[in-house]
């Protein structure tokens, strides 16, 4: 039965407090706590397919867009990282999620830190995958994410950066995916992504945090390093790391295995203490 329950995928807009509708997609039934997963400035929710097909097999699983993302409605001027953060809390209590483990990589980390400081009561857990409290090159990365979307469109932006998100050789189909995912975001959204994460500084945030907390990192990212996992599991008091050895930035989708192996091992160690 858990089997056919993990295929029955769901799709959809969700409407919120703010009158916004979020995309997200979704498998699994409940029974057991939920898992929520964030994506990436490059990317939006279609990149959690490998771990809405995994967990599904065992619990309720949501990949949410951003405001701005996929599926959601435009995200307003100046939308920050704590309005993408009130707009998945506002889209998890429609969904009737009132707790859940909560899954960011790199802008979703970021995010996932803002949920916590808003609403530290619906995060069973927090997974951090590539991702930082501050990063130390950030002013410099979000100017250049500029001026790469002021020069031409985001395929061409894409394919300038997909060599640098992934470990070398990478999977054709892997590359591909990734290419094909970031020339569809909105180039105003991208934007906004892009000061969401890398102007970030929640170091006080990550301090404060008092929920089970995993920070990951793929040993060979090179846009959020693994030395910068290492501060964040440092300043997160009592975090967990785990290199996931073989990937880059995108550790979710280049060793998918590897990654919801180190995810899943970790919730359920979670759920087994609450």
């Amino acid at each position: 039965m858990q089997r056919a329950a993990a295929k029955m995928r769901r799709m959809g807009r969700v409407q919120t407090n703010a009158r916004m509708a979020i995309g997200y997609d979704e498998a699994g039934e409940s029974g057991t706590m939920p898992i929520v997963f964030l994506h990436g400035v490059g990317s939006d929710k279609s990149v959690w397919r490998p771990q809405l097909e995994h967990f599904g097999q065992e619990r309720r699983t949501i990949a949410f867009d951003y405001p701005g993302y996929g599926d959601s409605d435009p995200a307003p001027a100046g939308t920050t990282r704590d309005d993408f953060a009130a707009a998945i809390l506002d889209a998890m209590t429609e969904l009737g999620i009132e707790r859940a483990h909560i899954c960011g990589l790199s802008l979703g980390g970021v995010v996932a830190i803002a949920i916590h400081a808003a609403a530290p009561d619906r995060c069973a857990s927090l997974i951090l995958a590539d991702t930082f409290a501050s990063h130390p090159e950030g002013r410099a990365i979000y100017d250049r994410s500029v001026a790469a979307v002021e020069a031409g469109p985001l395929r061409q932006m894409a394919e300038a950066r997909v060599d640098i998100l992934l470990a070398q050789p990478a999977d054709p189909a892997v590359r591909s995916e990734v290419i094909e995912t970031m020339a569809r975001i909105d180039p105003a959204a991208y934007l906004i992504g892009a000061e969401a994460v890398w102007l970030a500084d929640q170091s006080e945030r990550a301090h404060d945090i008092r929920v089970p907390a995993l920070v990951l990192c793929g040993d060979q990212d090179r846009v959020t390093p693994p030395p910068l996992s290492h501060v964040l599991a440092g300043i997160i008091p009592g975090a967990q790391q785990t290199l996931i050895e073989g990937v880059g930035h995108l550790g979710n989708i280049e060793r998918p295995d590897a990654f919801n192996t180190a995810v899943g091992a970790f919730v359920r160690g979670v759920d087994s203490r609450s």
